[in-house]
Formats: structure tokens, sequence, C-alpha cells
């Protein structure tokens, strides 16, 4: 298991409310617009990161996480799990205190080298499923 319950909760309620959504594009679509949507109306903020770097939801979009020009509380990834590795990397050489790897994405190596450097992680779960059932 990868993000057990008290993993989820401390990165839904106590790391912090700025979320980099790697992979969020204005296709409505695409799982990660609509789960975009459910963590802003649990009063998060969205920050899109992809290479087209469109407005999401009302907030501006970035080509990638080095890009962003402020602080991001927690990564949550929409990519192939073979491109994951390198955003969580990305993720930890930026700051970021969590990242989140969405249902279907799995890299058992990039979860204990995030772990490693410190980071709560979780793997193959989807937050807007999560976050309903804090209560």
């Amino acid at each position: 298991m990868y993000g057990d319950a008290a993993t989820i909760r401390k990165i839904l309620t106590e790391l912090g409310d700025t979320w980099a959504v790697v992979g969020l594009s204005s296709n409505r679509d695409r799982a990660a617009y609509g789960v975009a949507a459910v963590l802003q109306r649990f009063g998060k903020r969205v920050v899109p990161v992809h290479p087209k770097a469109e407005t999401v939801h009302g907030e501006q979009g970035y080509p990638g996480l080095a890009d962003i020009p402020f602080d991001v509380d927690v990564v949550d990834v929409f990519v192939n799990s073979r491109l994951a590795g390198a955003v969580a990397d990305e993720a930890v050489a930026m700051g970021a205190k969590a990242v989140w790897f969405q249902l279907g994405v799995v890299d058992e190596t990039a979860y204990e080298r995030t772990r490693a450097a410190g980071l709560d992680m979780v793997m193959d779960r989807c937050p807007a499923i999560e976050i309903p059932r804090l209560g």
C-alpha cells in the first residue's frame, strides 16, 4: 500500500493548500480536469502544469514545475508511470512537501526516492475520492 490513511489525511489537511497538478490542461474529458475542480471546491489552489501552460479553472498554467514562481505544497501527478519518476524528482528539487501519484500512476523506485528525501507520498490513489472521506 502506497498511502496509508494517516499520510493521506496529512497531505490533504496539514501540508498546505497549493497543489501543482502535472498534466492538467483545459481538456474537460481528462481526469485531471475534474479532479482539479474537486480540489478547488475543497479549498485548494490548483496550479496547472502542462506544456501548453493554459489557464484552467481560473489559475495560470505553467509549462513545468520549475517555471512556477511561488512555493508549491503538493505535486499531483497525472502523467504516464514511465514519466512520473522524473516529476517526483522535480518535486523534491523544488521543495514541495508531498507528491501524489494518481490512480494508475505507479513507480515504486520513485516512491522510495521521494520518501527517502523526506517528502510524504501517496501513489495509485485519487484525492478527489479521498478528500470527501475525511468528513
